[in-house]
C-alpha cells in the first residue's frame, strides 16, 4: 500500500490491524498475504517498525543481512529461490521474521513455518477503506503540489486495478490535471511523441491522441452524435467513421 500508515475502516482491515498490533509484543513469525497494493508491507511495519526490509528475490543480500539483524521484514517470500535454506538460516540466526506474499499457492514448508497468517483482501472488497484512502491521498497530493487543502471528487470511479497503488496514482494525476493548461498539454504530448515517433505513418498513427479525448468528451457533453457532429463541424458519417476507427479506445 502506498500510504505510510495502515489505514483501517472496514471490518477486515480493522481485524488485520488488531492482529498486527497484538503481534508487536509476541516473538512469533507471521506471514501477510494479499495481492499487490493491499497494504502488506505497511502492515508488516506496524508489527516491526524498526526492522530492516528486504526483498526475498535478492537472495544473497538477504542471507548476508540475516547475520546482523534480529528482526526482518521480508517481501516476496513466495518468490524466494531457495526457501529451505532461507528458513534454516532464519532459525539458526534466531531472527524474527514478518514476511509478505502475493500468491495464495504457498508451499507446505512456508505454511508450516509461520504460526500466524494474515490475509488482506483487495480494496474492491473493502469500500470503507477506499473512502479513507481517497481522503489520505488527496491530502498527500495537496502537500506535494502545494494546493489548497480541499478534496476534489474523482471524475471517474476509483481505479482499484492495483489497489492502493493505482488509486494513489489516479488521485495524483487528477489533482495535477486540475491545474493543467494548453501549454502543459502540449508539453506532455511532445515528451510522449519524442519517445514514440519514428515510423513512416506517424500522422495517422498518433491522430487518435487528439480525436479520442475530443470525441469522448463531446459525447459526454452533448449526449448525441448528431449534436456533436454539428459542434465539431463534421459530417455525421465522418464522425461515425472516426468513432468506429477508434473503437479500440472505448468510443
Amino acid at each position: 500500500m502506498a500510504a505510510t500508515e495502515f489505514l483501517a475502516a472496514s471490518h477486515a482491515s480493522t481485524e488485520a490491524l488488531r492482529t498486527a498490533s497484538l503481534l508487536k509484543t509476541l516473538q512469533v513469525n507471521a506471514l501477510i498475504n494479499g495481492v499487490k497494493g493491499t497494504g502488506k508491507r505497511t502492515l508488516a511495519r506496524v508489527i516491526l517498525p524498526n526492522a530492516v526490509t528486504l526483498d526475498a528475490r535478492d537472495f544473497d543480500n538477504v542471507l548476508t543481512a540475516l547475520e546482523s539483524n534480529n528482526e526482518v521484514v521480508l517481501t516476496h517470500i513466495d518468490h524466494c529461490p531457495n526457501i529451505t535454506l532461507l528458513l534454516e538460516r532464519i532459525q539458526s540466526e534466531k531472527v524474527r521474521l514478518i514476511a509478505t506474499a502475493a500468491s495464495d499457492y504457498l508451499s507446505d514448508v512456508l505454511r508450516d513455518f509461520f504460526s500466524v497468517k494474515i490475509t488482506l483482501t483487495p480494496l474492491e472488497e473493502r469500500p470503507e477503506d477506499v473512502e479513507l484512502l481517497l481522503e489520505y491521498f488527496n491530502e498527500e497530493a495537496n502537500r506535494v503540489f502545494g494546493l489548497e487543502n480541499d478534496s476534489l471528487p474523482l471524475t471517474n470511479k476509483p481505479d482499484l486495478r492495483d489497489n492502493a497503488y493505482s488509486l494513489r496514482k489516479q488521485i495524483y494525476f487528477e489533482r495535477l490535471m486540475g491545474g493543467i493548461g494548453e501549454a502543459e498539454v502540449i508539453q506532455v504530448m511532445e515528451r510522449y511523441l519524442q519517445k514514440e515517433m519514428g515510423s513512416n505513418n506517424d500522422y495517422r498513427k498518433f491522430l487518435h491522441l487528439y480525436e479520442v479525448p475530443l470525441i469522448r468528451t463531446g459525447l459526454k457533453m452533448f449526449k448525441s452524435q448528431l449534436q456533436l457532429s454539428e459542434r465539431l463541424g463534421l459530417n455525421r458519417n465522418t464522425l461515425r467513421k472516426k468513432i468506429a476507427d477508434n473503437e479500440l479506445y472505448g468510443l
